[in-house]
């Protein structure tokens, strides 16, 4: 059994490498999040197997009640391990938890459903459970190498047609992004974004993408720790923004997030205005271009498209689906549809855990 301890200051140091940096990291096991999450009542725990693998753990207590929670975020990271390796850290760091009397532990590793990792989770205990992220699977655009051209030529015509249109519009793409702060060029097709300017940014970027969840139906949440998380992650160089604007626009018509996780570039959230589609109808596939663009001058392996799943639905979008037009949409730059593993939970204390729940539902919402 692989051993577990916590994180000393020289980890502490080096974390983001061990867990954001390598093949297969996530941004929800870094020290910004970590950091964010504690600001919200959680408290991080930091571990680091035997193997030199790094572990965040977000866990909370119950009230009054004893035991607790505990959320492994988008973890354990492969780290380019295989998923017998994942599952024996995954079953060290759930010992470890377990022996310090947490009720409930839940992950949700980023691991293909083709792998045999659901296999192992389930041999571990551990079963499936509705997604604490928005999304199980994602949409996948290999890069290996390829040069702009190549990856171009494998954009369908009508897409190619939209991006050629919203650059002959003169759409800015401005880039909000600590790699170009320092005044080095932000590269062809890009207008630096001002750090002065990147809380506004940010702020009228919440606006877009909270009408554009109130038309897909999701919520976004409050804009204090929205903006709160942005501004950590894009200070530790994890976060980047890019923001569309017509010629000479004060305000922005649509805006694209994006996380650095390892060996891909990563698409958090989009959202634009609806009342400019008719006027700049690609926006939006300018915005994906540039980020593919981006993610190949980096050197990445992929550009992660992000997901196109529904709550309670989660499978590939059919006709008729409520995101098969965002699938479609991400399928003509060439992506293809990565089925995951998805979100597991393992209860460790069921008598505990019932207690609880009984508890929760005498005090009553609010309480």
């Amino acid at each position: 059994m692989t051993a577990v301890r916590e994180a000393t200051a020289a980890d502490l140091a080096a974390w983001d490498k061990l867990t954001v940096d390598v093949p297969g990291g996530q941004i929800f096991q870094s020290r910004a999040w970590a950091r964010h999450r504690a600001a919200t009542g959680w408290r991080a725990r930091h571990l680091v197997c035997a193997d030199g693998r790094a572990v965040l753990v977000l866990t909370r207590p119950w009230p009054l009640l004893g035991g607790g929670q505990a959320y492994l975020s988008r973890g354990p990271v492969t780290a380019g391990d295989t998923p017998e390796h994942v599952a024996a850290r995954l079953a060290a760091v759930t010992d470890w938890l377990a022996s310090r009397g947490l009720d409930v532990v839940t992950t949700d590793a980023e691991l293909p459903a083709s792998s045999d990792y659901a296999d192992r989770l389930a041999r571990l205990g551990f079963r499936p459970a509705e997604e604490v992220q928005p999304n199980r699977h994602r949409m996948s655009l290999a890069i290996d190498g390829a040069d702009e051209a190549a990856l171009l030529a494998g954009v369908s015509k009508q897409t190619r047609q939209r991006i050629r249109q919203a650059e002959a519009e003169g759409i800015v793409v401005r880039r909000f992004d600590t790699a170009v702060e320092d005044g080095s060029s932000p590269g062809p097709g890009f207008e630096p974004g001002l750090r002065g300017d990147l809380e506004a940014a940010l702020a009228e970027f919440h606006g877009l993408v909270a009408a554009t969840g109130e038309r897909r139906g999701f919520g976004l949440g409050p804009v204090g720790p929205f903006l709160a998380w942005l501004r950590a992650a894009h200070a530790d160089g994890l976060a980047l923004y890019l923001e569309a604007r017509a010629p000479g626009g004060v305000t922005p018509i649509a805006g694209l997030l994006l996380y650095r996780q390892g060996d891909r570039l990563s698409t958090a959230i989009s959202g634009d205005d609806a009342a400019a589609r008719a006027d700049h109808p690609g926006v939006l596939h300018l915005l994906r271009w540039r980020a593919i663009q981006l993610a190949a001058r980096e050197g990445r392996a992929e550009m992660d498209l992000g997901g196109v799943d529904v709550a309670g639905a989660r499978h590939e979008p059919r006709p008729g689906d409520p995101m098969f037009g965002l699938y479609q949409h991400k399928l003509s730059f060439g992506a293809r549809f990565v089925e995951q593993v998805g979100a597991h939970e393992r209860v460790l204390r069921p008598r505990h855990l019932s207690l609880v729940r009984v508890a929760a539902r005498v005090a009553g919402p609010g309480r």
